[in-house]
């Protein structure tokens, strides 16, 4: 039997509504955590909005729930899960000139996170430190970048890779032009 795009939409609500409970935590609560509205996060939870990908993606990192976990059908077994291209969220307001594409699965938020970075020429992402302990990987794949991490400066080109501390004031610019590169970024 295939599952249809309405089965998965009927079982959001109560599981995203079930999730907010185990966690013991308001509708507020949520909306502060995750950037979405007291509003939409109880049209949701009601079955009168269905969340965009990146809604979602808000919602269950605030959850600290799994994203594929709230649509499965609850069948174990093997499985490829696949975002298509239009669905992979992105995060808008890190930076000026960058594009940044979630590629980590938001259960391992905070622990181990995947990105998809593209700089426009001129572009930068500027991070404040994350928690103690946590460190970056940057694979350049495309152009070059200038990788800063507290006083320490590099530049990094197309196959390198620049491995740094991201506990403490960092920050990646596409200085020479357009860039594009995978970050990882790990916590202990």
């Amino acid at each position: 039997m295939t599952e249809t795009q309405d089965d998965i939409l009927n079982r959001l609500p109560a599981r995203l509504r079930a999730a907010r409970q185990a966690q013991g935590l308001s509708l507020e609560a949520v909306a502060n955590l995750s950037g979405v509205s007291r509003s939409m996060v109880s049209q949701i939870e009601r079955g009168e909005s269905s969340p965009t990908i990146a809604t979602l993606w808000n919602l269950t990192r605030a959850l600290q729930v799994d994203f594929a976990g709230l649509l499965d059908t609850g069948q174990e077994g093997d499985r490829v899960e696949v975002l298509r291209a239009d669905e992979v969220p992105e995060i808008d307001n890190l930076g000026h000139g960058v594009r940044v594409r979630i590629l980590s699965p938001p259960e391992d938020a905070g622990r181990h996170e995947l990105y998809e970075l593209v700089f426009a020429p001129g572009g930068a992402l500027i991070s404040q430190p994350h928690g103690r302990g946590a460190a970056e990987q940057l694979a350049v794949i495309d152009g070059t970048l200038t990788v800063a991490s507290g006083q320490a400066e590099q530049r990094v080109g197309a196959g390198d890779v620049a491995r740094y501390a991201a506990d403490i004031a960092h920050s990646i610019r596409a200085l020479d032009g357009a860039a594009r590169a995978f970050l990882v970024v790990t916590a202990p």
